[in-house]
């Protein structure tokens, strides 16, 4: 892969963006990656916005509800279909996102995850966020993964789903020209998978935009903690997940790119099912039975109503397995206390029910203060 830079477009080729290269650079200032890593190691209590549950307007309303109880990040799911046929959602993550910056000040906004690499240019994926960048600064991620066949099938690709190398090069690509791009000169580059000629973005935040790599094993933690400014990961896989494979790679990744974890926003969706009615807190699990198919239904099934056959198959006990359910808060502290104790520092927090209001006040009252007692 060769990627040439340069505001005069020079001819020569300069491997600054090379697939080695890449990976050892996040974005920002030499100063700017100081004040960030200062703060990376700080717990921050994060909301995800999901996409698949809520309308584009009601979904807007919950963010800013979210800001006003105190939290300090808003991650959006990006899906061209949700997981469920009746009652499913799938608004435009981005159009999502810049209504949310008009209405809120301080809270960060994010996608938890976009596939820059499918149904999406990684080049127009940066323009975009690059624009949002300098819209709402110093408060705009970028959360990326390799994708899902649900999402990019119905959107045109053709032939079969491709298999995890394929698509963990796809992103690693995306990662490198989006980077490439942020730099504000002339691009061409020529990758296997994506390339561009004299592509310039003209509109650019000074450092780029954050990238954050989601990854469910050691491979693409790894591939985090070397190139991402963030990692991201969810909940409810068994604490040896994150203790043995995922929170090593990462710090193996960083000390390969000459930093630490604590350079690195550590960042987790916790899926927590928390009310003072334990029957409640059971059954709001039920809309995100999908979640608990295997990984080979879920890659292999592209249809949202064969998604929630399957899924309203399973029994609640089965679902209810990936989210921490209580109505006791200090019963919930206790479930989530092993994720911090693991190293991650950013946790965003997924609610399963319809009445999120009802979430947020009972986080801020009950929880919200217990858990920033152990920050």
């Amino acid at each position: 892969m060769a990627v040439r830079t340069g505001r005069c477009a020079p001819r020569r080729e300069i491997r600054a963006y090379s697939r080695a290269a890449a990976r050892l650079t996040t974005v920002g200032t030499s100063d700017e990656k100081t004040s960030r890593s200062r703060h990376m190691g700080e717990l921050k209590l994060g909301y995800k916005a999901s996409a698949e549950q809520f309308g584009p307007r009601e979904l807007v309303e919950i963010a800013v509800l979210a800001e006003e109880h105190g939290l300090e990040s808003a991650t959006v799911s990006d899906h061209f279909q949700p997981w469920r046929h009746k009652g499913g959602h799938a608004p435009f993550s981005l159009a999502w996102m810049a209504a949310v910056g008009e209405r809120t000040k301080r809270i960060q906004l994010g996608t938890s995850v976009l596939t820059p690499t499918f149904r999406y240019n990684p080049a127009v994926i940066a323009q975009a966020f690059a624009t949002m960048g300098l819209l709402y600064p110093q408060r705009v991620m970028l959360g990326v993964g390799s994708g899902e066949a649900l999402n990019e099938i119905a959107t045109g690709y053709t032939g079969e789903w491709p298999e995890f190398k394929e698509r963990f090069g796809r992103l690693r690509e995306a990662v490198d020209l989006m980077r490439a791009l942020w730099t504000g000169e002339r691009t061409d580059f020529d990758g296997q998978y994506y390339k561009t000629v004299g592509a310039s973005i003209y509109d650019v935040p000074k450092g780029g935009i954050p990238v954050y790599i989601a990854a469910g094993g050691p491979l693409v933690a790894r591939y985090a903690g070397r190139a991402g400014d963030g990692f991201i990961c969810t909940s409810g896989k068994g604490m040896d997940l994150y203790t043995e494979k995922l929170m090593p790679a990462v710090a193996e990744g960083a000390a390969k790119a000459g930093r630490t974890v604590d350079d690195i926003d550590r960042m987790i969706e916790i899926k927590l099912s928390y009310d003072t009615d334990p029957e409640l807190a059971l059954e709001n699990t039920r809309f995100w039975a999908p979640l608990s198919l295997t990984a080979e239904q879920k890659h292999s099934i592209t249809d949202p109503i064969e998604m929630e056959a399957a899924a309203d198959a399973l029994p609640i006990e089965q679902i209810a397995k990936r989210w921490i359910v209580a109505s006791d808060p200090d019963q919930a502290v206790e479930q989530i206390k092993p994720y911090i104790d693991a190293g991650l520092n950013h946790l965003v927090f997924h609610a399963p029910g319809q009445d999120q209001k009802r979430f947020l006040e009972l986080f801020e009252r009950d929880l919200a203060p217990r858990l920033r007692a152990l920050g």
